[in-house]
């Protein structure tokens, strides 16, 4: 459940750290990171860049408890960063990163040979972007309110059965089952198709329009019950796609089950989870740390998003979703090369169909 006393802006870390306990603090979040376990001074005396004694750095690290951005789990333990900690650090001090190699490969891989429509590329998509980092990952597709009916198709599976689908000009499909009051034979079906694609072509699947009878009682039944199968699939429509990948990999993830429970749940509610990501973003942001986006149950989650862009126009989004140890510079590496790469082929695709509309 949302926090109401959220505020709207979240707040930031100044730059108020001199360097040396920015490098402490820095050298604490990737050892963290690394081992989940706390990070004792002795380590981070022998980090690079950290040319002070133990005895030095315990100093400084009592001073970044005491300013809040890192705290002491159990005495004689060393340290562990806040949210305040790894808002700095994602900030100030971690780099944009950069996909490794095989990494890199991996994406221009999945992106050349994925196959299928619409909702399969952003449900495989989702699971690349989960393989990528061992974190849970969201993949938000755009809304088909407004996307106009390139094709339509009344297909017979019996001789009462049918198949009405539309193929929209964003690459989704939408189909829905018909049952017909009487036999329908393989002419009726293609006198339906074509009157239904005459008429319903190039309008949103939102807004279909009447159609007009022919005068043939069997024909202008079947147009008739497909068009109502089509005008309910418009009125489910208006939301977007959600796919959730590697929701398993958030087990290992946290040590509490209730935890796991609590993120499993959000994650089941998908318009929360466009929520979630659209308000990360529309505060300008592409990492939300522990309570900042103002989720209850994800209080001891980052969330890192990049936005799926097609022609200037935000079409959705993608995520993960992990603990606040998460690697950073990774996680945003990921989301933004899977984010650009996907806007690209959602951007291509409709090119496509654009061209074939008109050719």
């Amino acid at each position: 459940m949302r926090t109401e006393d959220h505020d709207s802006s979240l707040s930031r870390s100044g730059g108020d750290l001199d360097a040396r306990k920015a490098a402490i603090l820095e050298a604490i979040v990737t050892g963290y990171i690394g081992t989940a376990q706390p990070v004792g001074s002795s380590h981070v005396a022998s980090a690079t860049g950290i040319q002070v004694s133990p005895a030095t750095v315990r100093s400084e690290m009592v001073a970044l408890e005491r300013d809040g951005y890192l705290i002491q789990p159990h005495t004689s333990a060393g340290r562990i960063p806040t949210d305040k900690g790894y808002r700095f650090f994602v900030d100030h001090l971690a780099s944009p990163g950069r996909l490794g190699p095989q990494q890199a490969k991996q994406v221009s891989s999945f992106f050349t040979q994925v196959q299928g429509g619409l909702e399969e590329v952003l449900e495989s998509t989702s699971s690349l972007l989960s393989d990528l980092t061992s974190y849970a990952a969201v993949v938000v597709g755009p809304s088909h309110e407004q996307a106009p009916v390139r094709s339509v198709q009344v297909v017979g599976l019996a001789p009462r059965r049918g198949l009405v689908v539309a193929v929209l000009a964003d690459g989704a499909v939408e189909n829905r089952h018909v049952e017909f009051p009487f036999d329908v034979d393989d002419d009726v079906l293609a006198q339906a198709t074509a009157h239904l694609q005459a008429t319903v072509s190039g309008a949103t699947i939102s807004a279909l329009p009447t159609v007009p009878p022919i005068n043939v009682p069997a024909t202008d039944d079947v147009c008739r019950l497909a068009a109502e199968a089509l005008t309910e699939a418009g009125k489910l429509s208006d939301h977007e796609a959600v796919f959730v990948g590697g929701p398993s990999r958030l087990a290992s993830a946290f040590d509490a089950i209730e935890t796991v429970r609590g993120v499993l749940s959000i994650l089941e509610q998908q318009l929360v989870v466009v929520s979630l990501l659209r308000d990360v973003l529309e505060r300008g942001l592409s990492v939300a740390i522990g309570s900042e986006h103002g989720y209850e149950p994800l209080a001891s989650c980052a969330v890192v998003v990049a936005p799926v862009e097609v022609n200037g126009r935000q079409s959705g989004a993608v995520g993960i979703l992990g603990p606040t140890r998460m690697n950073y510079p990774e996680a945003m590496a990921a989301a933004e090369v899977v984010g650009r790469q996907l806007s690209e082929r959602i951007g291509a695709e409709q090119g496509n169909q654009e061209l074939n509309e008109h050719g």
